[in-house]
């Protein structure tokens, strides 16, 4: 096969696949079942035209078959009247007319034979026709019907598709909330731990420690200075209270004062072991 005839068949066949995809069979039997009408049509103009031809053949022989009658007539009164001579011209005429009404009456069987054929030829085509657009109207239904289907099919495709992408979406969305939910718990622990606090506050723990005792011991100074001053107004016994209560104060200085040097020891031991 040569690189014409190759690229010859190659167009025929893309122009071939494209009709195809184009077609509408629906349309294309509609089309037939048009087309297959008016050659009934034609059909029985045809009838109709041949039909009044024979009838006009039909009137011209009637007319002859007068004439015959009349020059049959004229015949017998030229005979009655001794005219043998008319009488001869009379038979030759009615001779010549008879003629004409068998020429007539073989071109009338004729026509008649035709006139059957195409008749019967209608019924025939009239029955495939009827016969033919009940087979279309089955092929239509049954093509309209799949086409429906198919249409149903393709869309419950893409819903399938969709569906998919948003289980996705969903699965997706799902992880990113957990994700969040983990680092909104995350952030509510280290904020309840201060772990926040130490990461903006510049003081390390000694000094948060120390800060912590020296805000005790000055709480308890002031708690001490106040009942002194209530002390004042009272007697003797309130001066015994009040050097009982300097008493007590002492010893809780001191003992606050010895766990401060415990810690601080504590912390230089665990900086030198470092």
């Amino acid at each position: 096969m040569g690189i014409l005839s190759r690229t010859s068949y190659v167009i025929r066949s893309k122009i071939n696949a494209l009709l195809n995809r184009a077609e509408d069979p629906t349309e294309t039997l509609d089309y037939s079942y048009e087309k297959m009408r008016d050659e009934l049509q034609q059909v029985k103009q045809g009838i109709a035209d041949l039909t009044t031809q024979k009838k006009r053949l039909e009137i011209q022989k009637r007319r002859l078959e007068e004439n015959v009658e009349k020059h049959n007539d004229q015949a017998r009164e030229a005979v009655q009247q001794d005219r043998e001579d008319l009488a001869r011209k009379a038979l030759e005429k009615k001779q010549a007319k008879m003629s004409q009404i068998e020429e007539l009456e073989t071109q009338i069987a004729s026509l008649q034979e035709t006139q059957d054929q195409l008749v019967n030829k209608k019924d025939e085509l009239q029955s495939r026709i009827e016969e033919f657009r009940t087979k279309k109207e089955t092929m239509k239904a049954r093509y309209e019907a799949a086409e429906a289907s198919s249409r149903v099919s393709e869309a419950m495709s893409g819903v399938g598709d969709e569906m998919a992408d948003v289980g996705r979406a969903l699965e997706r969305a799902e992880e990113r909330t957990d994700e969040m939910e983990a680092r909104s718990a995350a952030m509510d622990e280290l904020m309840d731990s201060g772990a926040f606090d130490d990461a903006l506050s510049d003081k390390d723990s000694i000094e948060r420690e120390l800060e912590a005792g020296r805000s005790s011991a000055e709480v308890d100074t002031e708690l001490e200075t106040l009942k002194a001053e209530m002390g004042k107004s009272s007697g003797s016994s309130d001066a015994e209270s009040e050097s009982a209560a300097d008493a007590d104060v002492d010893v809780e200085t001191d003992v606050a004062d010895e766990e401060v040097e415990a810690e601080l020891e504590e912390l230089k031991n665990e900086d030198d072991s470092s």
